[in-house]
This record gives structure tokens, sequence and C-alpha cells, in this order.
């Protein structure tokens, strides 16, 4: 995996505008891995997929991220600032494995959510639905009492018994950040969603990199390619002898 140059955040984010989060980590994660194959990535448990994504953001962008978010007591917008590494949990269990779950008098074995997995849900009605056809998806065989059940038929505890323990074999796929809002006194676990933190740094990236072409080109004449081809801090330097 390597960094992502200015004019491939831009053909990235043209090819991902109308897509949705899913595919948008899987354009990211494409166009910094070309050697690998695009359903080995889309296989990839979500935690492992996100751990690549926060290091693929911290080659191209910096270690440092910085957010907002509202306070949930009084309202008040609150700046987040934090390293890739405060919210890196390791890169997670791989595609294949397989683990097993006692719930009661049940044995359940299961492999973790992957991205085709998400895809899959965008068809679903609302909430319950999209968590049923997940746990449905991912769970491999159920047995009670020597005997194999349909996953469908589960008690409401077991689904929840497995899906915690989901969780905790994938802590990656749900990274919260600890807020403290000084307005109020409230605190907080606020969920960070690496594709969508990403991907408004990639759309921010490639506005600013579409401005700077219309700029360059306006006053020399350049083509997109020639303005594309130029070191970010030569590009830098053009635009401030034209800004005077």
């Amino acid at each position: 995996m390597r960094a992502l140059s200015s004019s491939e955040l831009l053909e990235v984010w043209e090819r991902g505008r109308a897509a949705a989060p899913v595919g948008r980590a899987l354009l990211l994660l494409e166009a910094a891995a070309p050697e690998a194959e695009p359903d080995a990535l889309a296989r990839m448990p979500v935690g492992r997929r996100d751990a690549s994504l926060l290091s693929l953001r911290e080659l191209t962008f910096g270690p440092r991220l910085v957010s907002s978010v509202n306070c949930a007591g009084c309202g008040e917008r609150l700046e987040l600032a934090f390293d890739a590494s405060d919210v890196r949990a390791g890169p997670g269990p791989r595609s294949g494995d397989v683990f097993k779950s006692s719930v009661g008098d049940y044995e359940v074995s299961f492999r973790l959510p992957n991205s085709l997995d998400l895809l899959d849900l965008t068809s679903c009605a609302g909430p319950s639905e999209a968590r049923l056809r997940l746990f449905e998806r991912c769970v491999g065989s159920v047995v009670l009492g020597g005997s194999e059940v349909e996953p469908k038929s589960l008690p409401a505890e077991v689904v929840a018994g497995v899906s915690e323990r989901m969780s905790q074999a994938d802590p990656q796929g749900d990274v919260r950040v600890s807020v403290n809002c000084p307005a109020c006194g409230g605190e907080w676990q606020a969920l960070f969603d690496i594709v969508s933190f990403f991907w408004s740094e990639v759309e921010a990236s490639a506005r600013r990199t579409l401005q700077e072409v219309h700029l360059l080109a306006s006053a020399y004449g350049w083509r997109e390619a020639d303005v594309l081809a130029l070191s970010p801090q030569r590009r830098r330097l053009y635009l401030e002898m034209i800004r005077g």
C-alpha cells in the first residue's frame, strides 16, 4: 500500500461520488493497492478493511486527524483532534477466520462481516431487517443438543450474545472516541467512522485540486495533466506567484 497522489485522489473522488460508503472504501483501497484482487479486498473483515483505510489515510494526509462533533447534551460544536495511533486497534482477523461462541445451550460458528455483506444490506427496509440479514449471512452453523438448527430460529438473547462476540473479535470495526464537553461537562463515546472521515478529506482535496488546476490553466494555458504532474510544492509556488 502507498500514499495516493493528487491525481489519484481526484480520480477516486470522481468515480466514487455516486457510490455508497462501502463502495468508496473499496475504491480507495483498490487505488492504493492495485496489485490486490478486488474480491479479496471486498472479503476482508470490516475491521481489517478499516485498519487498512486508516493506514492509507495516514500515508496520504499524515497522522493527525481533526474532526468536529455536536455535544449530545447542549449542542455545543466541539473540535476533536487526535492521532491515527489513538484509534488504531490492530489489523484484526483475516478473511476466512471462523469463530465459535457458546450462548446458553447453543453452539454457534460465525465469520466476521465484510464489505460484500454490507453491500447486500442496501435493499433492507430498515435497521432491524439489516441486522438480521447480516447475522444470517455471517453465521455458519448453529448446534443445539447435537442437532443443527436454522440461524433465523435463534432466540433474541442468543442473537445478541453472538453479535456481541462478533464486535469483540473485530474491535477496529467499531471505534469510539472519548469526548468531553467543556460547556456542559457532558462525557460520551463518539463513533469514529474512518470511511466517512477519510472520504470528506478526499472530497476536500479533490475540490482544492480542481481549483488549483483552474487557476494555473487560466494563467499559463497548461493542460490538467500538466498541472497534476507538478509536485504539490511547485504547484503551491506557482499559485503564490499568481496571487502576488
